[in-house]
């Protein structure tokens, strides 16, 4: 239980109030926070709220998003970037989660969109250093690769990562993502203390006709997340197990509902 966090995505449309509310009642002592809402509520009131509730921010999603299609954009992105590390030391979480951008528009050359990320990653890490955050490259599935993330597999992640100080850029473990690729295993053996968070949602089958929603509650899919948390605890990573689930029919339920069944489904498949 000291490791558990919800990522408020789980329950989108629950106020931030009532989730820190629910996850102080039961006893937890992290939290996961979106950007967006996070801007809304307002960053600094956000950090009050958790921190009154004696939680803290297990990461800050997200960043990235580096490709684009001139410099003018490319210097946008980068610019967010910066605000995005600076709201998650606001926060108090040293993890912001990246993602690294699809291919530009109109474009096909895969080779040069994962170097603007490499690019990208330069340009911040001693940014990040310096407030103490890490850039934390999450790899998305290979069918995200053309519109949402050019880094598809955890070895292409820390093909990045690796070429910056561990203290300053990271991986993501996300579970959802990574559970087909026979290599993950010796990947996250080979992460070892890059490794800056595991998250876990389930693979459900049919998918959903918008992908992104397909994101399956833990036990009702097709990975194996004790085994993977597992894998991760082995490789050195001690830190906090995100729950983090896209999935519109769990968005439209009552968020105390989603809330009780994703503590109890991660108790019986991850922990």
């Amino acid at each position: 239980m000291n490791r558990y966090s919800l990522n408020q995505a789980t329950t989108k449309y629950w106020p931030l109030e009532d989730v820190v509310a629910a996850s102080n009642k039961a006893g937890l002592y992290w939290i996961g926070l979106w950007r967006e809402p996070i801007q809304e509520y307002g960053v600094e009131r956000a950090a009050k709220l958790v921190a009154d509730a004696g939680l803290r921010v297990s990461s800050l999603c997200r960043g990235g998003f580096f490709t684009a299609t001139d410099e003018a954009e490319r210097r946008m992105k980068i610019e967010d970037n910066r605000r995005a590390i600076d709201e998650a030391a606001t926060l108090g979480t040293d993890v912001l989660v990246l993602v690294s951008g699809g291919l530009p528009a109109g474009s096909r050359d895969l080779d040069g969109a994962r170097a603007m990320v490499r690019d990208g990653l330069a340009e911040l890490a001693p940014y990040a250093g310096e407030r103490g955050v890490r850039l934390a490259v999450e790899a998305l599935h290979p069918m995200f690769c053309s519109d949402r993330c050019v880094v598809s597999s955890l070895g292409g992640a820390l093909d990045l990562a690796e070429q910056f100080p561990a203290t300053q850029v990271g991986v993501i473990v996300d579970a959802y993502h990574l559970w087909w690729d026979a290599d993950v295993y010796r990947q996250i053996e080979r992460a070892g203390e890059r490794i800056c968070s595991y998250q876990v949602s389930d693979w459900i089958v049919p998918l959903p006709v918008d992908n992104l929603l397909g994101r399956g509650m833990m036990g009702d899919g097709s990975i194996e997340l004790r085994r993977l948390r597992e894998a991760c605890d082995a490789a050195g990573y001690a830190g906090p197990v995100e729950v983090e689930i896209f999935n519109q029919d769990l968005w439209d339920a009552p968020g105390q509902e989603v809330f009780d069944l994703a503590l109890r489904r991660y108790l019986e498949h991850v922990a």
